[in-house]
């Protein structure tokens, strides 16, 4: 359960704030150390080194160095090592000399476990040496410190003087680490020291608590002492079950990063830490030909990559800075401190550089890409929310102009303030199921058959009422949101759908999606699940996308078109005629229909030229072989005119509006029976009077 973010055993530079600390806590810690030991003579030393209670005091405390008491998976908050009740037990009972020499051994062979870089290892034996130094001069002043040869044994009058002595021990050592703690991450020490205190010092209690017990045992019955490691196994227990429940509430398992949580939670920390002038950044990273992997040699080695791209991304940010992966391949970048956007382009210009590595899996080589888009506090936005959507603007931009790196600019951003403020609750409607779908026939012009429905998304928001499609859905896109939101919605439509077929009414849904639904290469394996679940049959779905994809020339090449085609899952061109689109690009996408958008079709009886329109997009369409739906359609003129010019289907308030689950059943099963030719040159009067009948 090793952090992936924990950068600690990175050396620090020459010349910096935190190499001088180390060098000075160093200096002072090993000199304090090598006097120490000029206080032992040598024959006092042959003395120790016969006593059997020494060796296994020796043993307990290099045993107590080889794994700390972790309570948290937080790299700051660290563990905690039992040597230290033994420490401060030889503390007590032997001296400040055989105590720092027996902690200095110890970390030593901890070093050599674990494989520490050795200025760590020096600065911890330098700083538990100072630690144990303040205990001595304590013990020292208030009872008068112990020597090898006059070993002491407290008694009751004797717990202040070993309480000061154990609170001096915890300060010294809990400031020294908590310094370069700071310096390491570039945080302030009083934020480390509320993140480490509460943690460490329920430990240190507990361990220098019993150090006293140990030295008392140790004087009745040295054999006694190893049953100290009882309690010591059940506290170890306890903490990894502890420990393990943390880390999986807030960490990835496949990569071992923080997830989404864990991110929330540091952001907001550093939101809250951060001072006058000082920047909190966010970076959102997109992995580009992601799918290139997972299709070629499958989902094991995906998730290789997917580790690859965690080690290396962990490994390119500053000490301090927290790498998360929210899922998929997208990941996050927070940065705690910056400088200024410059400084957070250079991050992510080094992320992406560490990414652009080619990569080498079963032997074949990947050449992996990034989208990034980056959103500061207080510059673009107040809290976590609002900078992970304004990340993910920024990155959606930096992805659809190939850029690679993007930080946000309102005047880029489609959304209002106002409409901003409405992701939070859009993204509680989707958790609380508050969203419901609406249907909307569409019907066969030439014989009056109803041709399937269209879902259409609804929300009553709690305060504002109803709230349009318009208002909500170009928001979602622009977010984290939009994938959520789209699953939600297959989600619906494909369990209204099933209900239907398997009651007998056969009728095909669309469902809209946005152009980056389309691209993302999951969709075509959750619809293949959905439809399996359902037990339907791939025509029963049609996905509706704008006409704006026809102008991403990755739609062309895309897996998930591909897949989706194969699938027999049908594609429809949503609101045609609004953009520039050619008949070239509309040859090259494989789509079943086109719908004509509503602001031409209801002007076609007011405007030869949107009746011109109209007409050369229905001989269009018509030409390659597709269908053609007019939306829109609320008058018996405009209906009887489409009829005329070939156009195939339609939808609009004339034949039916949008409808609940429970409404569109009833209205289905109640107007299924076929139509007779022309019944759609009747009058508007009649046909709303056959509605309403």
């Amino acid at each position: 359960m090793a952090d992936p973010n924990d950068t600690r055993d990175t050396g620090p530079r020459a010349g910096s704030p935190l190499w001088a600390y180390l060098a000075t806590v160093i200096t002072i810690g090993f000199s304090t150390l090598v006097l120490a030991q000029w206080w032992i003579s040598p024959s006092e030393m042959a003395d120790l080194a016969h006593s059997p209670l020494f060796w296994m005091l020796a043993v307990l405390v290099v045993l107590g160095d080889l794994r700390p008491v972790l309570l948290s998976s937080s790299v700051t908050v660290g563990g905690t090592y039992p040597s230290a009740m033994f420490t401060f037990a030889a503390l007590l009972h032997y001296g400040l000399p055989v105590a720092v020499l027996m902690q200095a051994v110890g970390m030593i062979v901890n070093s050599a476990v674990t494989r520490k870089a050795w200025h760590r290892v020096m600065f911890n034996i330098a700083q538990t040496t100072l630690a144990c130094s303040a205990a001595g001069v304590v013990l020292a002043l208030i009872r008068g410190g112990p020597a090898p040869d006059a070993s002491w044994v407290p008694r009751g009058p004797d717990l202040l003087a070993i309480g000061l002595a154990g609170v001096a021990y915890f300060v010294v050592r809990g400031l020294l680490v908590s310094g370069a703690v700071a310096l390491h991450e570039r945080r302030s020490i009083s934020r480390v020291i509320r993140t480490t205190i509460g943690h460490q010092s329920l430990v240190y209690a507990g361990l220098l608590g019993m150090s006293p017990l140990v030295v008392v045992v140790m004087n009745h019955s040295p054999a006694l002492v190893p049953l100290f490691i009882a309690p010591l196994a059940a506290v170890y227990i306890t903490a990894t079950m502890s420990l393990r429940r943390d880390h999986q509430a807030t960490h990835d398992v496949l990569t071992g990063l923080p997830n989404r949580k864990m991110l929330v939670f540091s952001t907001q920390e550093a939101l809250a830490e951060a001072r006058t002038g000082e920047r909190v950044g966010l970076l959102l990273l997109d992995l580009d030909r992601f799918k290139e992997v997972n299709d070629t040699l499958g989902h094991p080695v995906g998730d290789r990559l997917l580790q690859i791209v965690a080690h290396r991304l962990t490994h390119s940010v500053r000490p301090g800075d927290v790498v998360a992966r929210l899922g998929g391949d997208e990941f996050a970048v927070l940065l705690p401190s910056v400088r200024d956007d410059g400084a957070a382009r250079e991050v992510a210009a080094r992320l992406r550089v560490a990414l652009t590595e080619p990569v080498r899996l079963e032997g074949m080589t990947f050449d992996l890409d990034a989208s990034v888009g980056i959103a500061l506090h207080p510059d673009h936005a107040p809290d976590f929310e609002l900078l992970m959507q304004r990340a993910d603007v920024a990155m959606y931009l930096a992805k659809e102009g190939r850029t690679g790196v993007e930080i946000y600019v309102a005047d880029k951003d489609r959304n209002s303030p106002e409409r901003l403020n409405l992701i939070g609750d859009l993204r509680r409607a989707i958790d609380r199921s508050e969203l419901r779908l609406h249907y909307q026939p569409k019907f066969d012009l030439a014989s009056g058959q109803v041709r399937g429905v269209e879902a259409l998304l609804r929300w009553r928001h709690p305060e504002r009422g109803m709230i349009s499609p318009g208002e909500f859905v170009p928001m979602a896109e622009q977010s984290y949101l939009m994938r959520h939101l789209t699953q939600y919605v297959i989600d619906a439509a494909l369990e209204q759908t099933a209900h239907w077929w398997h009651t007998g009414l056969h009728e095909q849904v669309s469902v809209n999606i946005s152009a980056r639904d389309l691209l993302d290469s999951a969709l075509p394996d959750r619809l293949e699940a959905g439809l399996a679940q359902y037990r339907l049959p791939p025509k029963a779905i049609q996905l509706e996308v704008t006409e704006r994809i026809l102008m991403t020339d990755q739609a062309y090449t895309a897996d998930a078109v591909r897949a989706l085609t194969s699938l027999g899952v049908p594609l429809a061109l949503d609101d045609f005629g609004t953009g520039y689109s050619s008949l070239v690009r509309l040859q090259r996408l494989p789509v079943s229909e086109v719908k004509i958008d509503s602001s031409f079709v209801r002007r076609i009886g007011e405007s030869k030229d949107d009746e011109r329109i109209v007409r050369s997009i229905v001989d269009l369409v018509r030409s390659l072989g597709l269908r053609s739906v007019a939306e829109g359609v609320e008058s018996a003129d405009v209906a009887t005119r489409l009829t005329r010019m070939g156009c195939d289907l339609a939808q609009g308030w004339l034949f039916a509006e949008p409808m609940s689950a429970a409404d569109a059943t009833a209205w289905l099963r109640k107007h299924r029976a076929p139509a007779t030719p022309g019944f759609y040159l009747l009058s508007s009067a009649e046909v709303l009077d056959s509605q309403r009948a």
